[in-house]
């Protein structure tokens, strides 16, 4: 199959993955049944995802893409405009129904698999890209953080990472376990663009130079 094909059928099947999900739980999402649901072979599901562990993975992996695909169209100089441009993308992907889907999994899961699963695949892959745009504002003297020297990498990249950690929570919040426990409605874009901007300037405020 060609890749173009495959990646269109591949949508098509975790489309079909989040059905079976949002209807049965974690627990009912059998190979099986997302084949059917797909109008796929089981075969093809255990060939290309290993098993329901790996297609979950493949779930969280997808939603991770939204993210990454804006870092990509996002590249500026201007650490800080990447990072107005990326709030908004990476909030209302965290509090999108997908990635509601996949924490109610993830909570649902006394092995603790999926929630390993969402950490590795989700957060500790963003979290270092936030991490290098945070860097690069303090080594522009946008946000401060400490120098840039040889001598001060250290405590420059301790800032950074600070910095992340400070605007993930400011960003994000209790938001997303509202989200997950049904508390809070799908927020509208007006409302996540509202919301990420705030959180940056709250960040610039916190970190002024």
């Amino acid at each position: 199959m060609r890749s173009e094909a495959r990646e269109k059928r591949a949508e098509e099947i975790e489309a079909a993955a989040y059905a079976v999900l949002e209807a049965k739980g974690y627990a009912g999402l059998s190979m099986l049944a997302v084949a059917r649901a797909a109008k796929a072979s089981n075969e093809t599901l255990y060939r290309w995802y290993g098993d329901k562990l790996g297609l979950f993975e493949a779930l969280i992996a997808r939603n991770t893409e939204v993210v990454e695909e804006a870092l990509e169209r996002g590249r500026d100089a201007d650490a800080l405009l990447e990072l107005e441009r990326l709030g908004p993308v990476l909030l209302g992907m965290v509090l999108g129904p997908r990635a509601v889907a996949l924490n109610r999994a993830a909570a649902a899961d006394d092995s603790g698999k999926l929630g390993r699963a969402l950490g590795r695949i989700g957060r500790e892959t963003v979290g270092p890209w936030v991490v290098g745009i945070m860097a690069r504002a303090i080594a522009a003297g946008q946000l401060g953080g400490g120098s840039s020297s040889a001598g001060a990498q250290d405590s420059a990249q301790d800032s950074a990472e600070e910095m992340a950690e400070v605007w993930f929570a400011l960003l994000i919040g209790d938001t997303q376990v509202r989200r997950v426990t049904g508390a809070m409605d799908a927020p509208d874009e007006d409302w996540i663009a509202a919301r990420a901007e705030a959180a940056l300037g709250r960040l610039r405020r916190v970190f002024a130079v």
